[in-house]
């Protein structure tokens, strides 16, 4: 997500979004994954030079990036979306205290997995496809796609807080998928969060996406396996918890009963009761349509 919080901050992207056709170029590239400089111009009926200007300019606003591929006519530049959410803050306010890190998704505390299963780092698999013995490898913490059918992830977030502080709000960026044998677009699984034990809720991933190569991915990962999931925010706070803005439960922070000494154990689980279980995905760094791993912010307060 780009998160603008002082207007002109923003002035490169507003700039970009002034023209109808750059809002085409985008239109089209969050219908397509990425295209590269011909098939955009010839789907917008423009020169080679006219829509080499307007991806410089969305280029130079950070709303995508470019990679050279090799294709079968020599060098292709394609063209990706860099985030799939834009925010503007139009009323300035006082800065939240907070602080942020990044777990990454083979460093898990603790899990369970049920084939098909598996993860991988940049360079190889680790083990075997679809044996959960190797989800205690050593070599897991370098993982940057994990994999399973049933069971969970959880991981340790690190509590920073002081005893003068308290928490404010919790928040998990994450990109995720469902996980079928092979792929498929239309494999919905419910993927449960936690904290600490307690539910914050249940989100519905709608399929397990591997019509177009993942930005990220290696060369040598499968064209058939994972491609790229879903960026969510999941937070929970005084008001409850939510998923992209969107409520999926009623737990709130306070009913947490967090201070300064309080381990934070995050779960993403898929749960062999729920109607939908179908698997879940966590793509990290080197895979993926987002160069992250799990990203977290704790935002709190001073007494």
């Amino acid at each position: 997500m780009i998160h603008i919080k002082e207007l002109k901050s923003g002035i490169n992207i507003f700039k970009a979004l002034s023209s109808e056709i750059r809002i085409q170029i985008l239109d089209l590239l969050v219908k397509h994954h990425n295209l590269n400089l011909n098939d955009l111009a010839q789907k917008l009926n423009l020169t080679n030079g006219a829509i080499t200007m307007h991806i410089k300019k969305l280029e130079e606003s950070g709303l995508i990036h470019i990679v050279t591929n090799v294709g079968k006519h020599g060098l292709q530049k394609m063209c990706h979306l860099n985030e799939d959410k834009l925010l503007v803050e139009l009323r300035g306010k006082e800065e939240d205290n907070f602080y942020e890190t990044e777990l990454r998704v083979g460093h898990y505390s603790n899990y369970a997995a049920v084939p098909t299963c598996g993860l991988a780092t940049k360079d190889s698999l680790i083990g075997t496809f679809d044996d959960p013995r190797y989800f205690a490898d050593p070599s897991r913490v370098d993982a940057g796609i994990v994999w399973l059918t049933e069971g969970f992830l959880e991981y340790r977030v690190p509590n920073y807080l002081k005893p003068t502080q308290s928490f404010k709000e919790l928040q998990f960026m994450m990109e995720i998928g469902s996980e079928a044998p092979g792929t498929s677009e239309n494999w919905p699984s419910d993927i449960t969060f936690s904290l600490n034990g307690m539910k914050l809720g249940t989100w519905t991933c709608p399929g397990d996406f591997g019509d177009v190569r993942g930005t990220y991915n290696p060369d040598w990962w499968p064209q058939n396996c994972n491609q790229y999931g879903l960026l969510k925010i999941v937070r929970i706070n005084d008001e409850g918890s939510f998923i992209d803005g969107y409520r999926i439960g009623q737990l709130t922070l306070p009913e947490l009963d967090l201070d300064y000494k309080s381990d934070l154990m995050f779960r993403i689980e898929v749960d062999p009761e729920s109607a939908n279980k179908k698997g879940l995905t966590v793509f990290g760094r080197n895979f993926g349509n987002y160069d992250h791993d799990i990203l977290i912010r704790v935002l709190y307060l001073e007494e």
